[in-house]
């Protein structure tokens, strides 16, 4: 897939995020199913800043040849090798044990998912350009995936919003229910 057709179906993607907002209020947003598991505005805040600065930034650091990048080192895992053959993440639930590190804080506001990602949304637009002249033999580390270049950081965020889309079906019936 290119580039923009990563963007588009991104651009369709987010759209479909922030229309979903507008079904819940504040306090289905914070609503938890269990005290371990993530209420419905938290995979928001996670995206959000997963693809703000981690994956975004790290394509940055691929397309600039950062210090951090590494020039022709490093593998994908078969974990990433799959994810890329197949265009998504692997279609199986991910729980991670609670932490201050990875567990997303709750949403303070509609308003702050909504400009989330709006600006998520405007950063891949300003990568988009950058990568077709990207040195693909620069990667950054997935604590996942493995060894990913600028192209494949650009194309994760894609393909994170859509995986998330699984849990957030999962607590909208959590709530309906």
């Amino acid at each position: 897939m290119s580039t923009t057709e990563t963007l588009k179906r991104f651009e369709e993607i987010q759209t479909h995020y922030v229309n979903e907002l507008n079904q819940f209020s504040m306090e289905q947003l914070t609503r938890q199913p269990g005290p371990d598991e993530w209420s419905l505005g938290q995979p928001y805040v996670h995206l959000v800043n997963s693809a703000l600065y981690l994956h975004l930034g790290n394509a940055d650091k691929c397309v600039t040849h950062s210090a951090d990048a590494v020039f022709e080192t490093g593998e994908k895992t078969n974990k990433g090798k799959w994810a890329f053959a197949e265009g998504s993440f692997p279609p199986v639930r991910i729980q991670v044990p609670p932490s201050p590190q990875y567990t997303p804080q709750q949403p303070a506001s509609k308003e702050q998912l909504i400009q989330g990602l709006n600006a998520v949304l405007r950063r891949m637009a300003e990568v988009e350009p950058t990568l077709k002249d990207s040195d693909p033999r620069y990667t950054m580390n997935h604590p996942g995936f493995g060894a990913l270049n600028a192209l494949e950081w650009f194309t994760i965020v894609e393909m994170h919003y859509r995986h998330h889309l699984q849990q957030k079906e999962r607590l909208k019936q959590f709530l309906a229910g």
